[in-house]
């Protein structure tokens, strides 16, 4: 199996580079995708792999642009403050072996933990279990051939991640891989855990009820 990671990017000169330190010498095609960063983060993906693309910011945008380069047999989305098993291209490769398997992500975990911390990882957990609905920050990873066949993520500013699992849903299986991937909890620090969590189950209840994603954006506050 060939891997190809789709990093996308903003401002992450801090955290890229321990990311692409852990992926190099795994065989692994890397591809960053950022989203016109004001500090050193593109210099820094270019000092480790020549496929570096330059696009508008939002993840939506930035992945589907990184996928369009992308040579490998599967694509796994990684963001730049996620953490993975150390045998995270194994444990992939026997998710995707399962029968009628086509994407799949790992369990959430959030790093430094807190109870409400706590409370939100089961949550998303059993959210992504029950509907097949992971999050972006769970290294989701797709077959490509069926990622190109219903034309990868589309250029939305927000919501991205759910309206492509949405899509894949109908394609074939999900399957949670085994380990966890341990993303930052810098993006509920600002505001709190509770009202980070609120306002994001907020966001994706009126997207699922039909609220156009340029109409969420305003109340989405992503977190560099």
């Amino acid at each position: 199996m060939k891997l190809s990671v789709i990093i996308p990017t903003l401002n992450e000169d801090k955290r890229l580079p321990g990311l692409l330190n852990f992926l190099a010498g795994k065989g692994l095609e890397i591809i960053v995708a950022d989203g016109g960063s004001g500090d050193g983060t593109a210099a820094i993906a270019r000092s480790f792999t020549p496929l570096v693309v330059i696009s508008p910011p939002g993840r939506g945008i930035q992945m589907a642009r990184g996928a369009r380069l992308a040579t490998g047999d599967v694509l796994l989305f990684l963001h730049a403050d996620t953490l993975l098993p150390g045998a995270f291209k194994a444990i992939i490769e026997r998710a995707l072996s399962r029968q009628g398997a086509v994407f799949g992500a790992f369990r959430l975990d959030i790093r430094p933990i807190s109870p409400a911390l706590r409370l939100i990882r089961l949550g998303a957990n059993l959210r992504t279990r029950l509907f097949s609905l992971p999050y972006g920050d769970q290294a989701v990873f797709v077959r490509r051939s069926v990622y190109e066949k219903l034309g990868g993520f589309a250029e939305i500013p927000i919501m991205e991640d759910v309206e492509l699992a949405l899509r894949l849903k109908k394609a074939g299986r999900f399957v949670m891989a085994e380990g966890s991937a341990v993303t930052s909890a810098r993006r509920f620090e600002k505001e709190g855990a509770l009202m980070a969590w609120l306002r994001n189950q907020n966001l994706l209840w009126r997207y699922l009820l039909g609220t156009p994603p340029e109409n969420l954006l305003p109340r989405y506050r992503p977190v560099r």
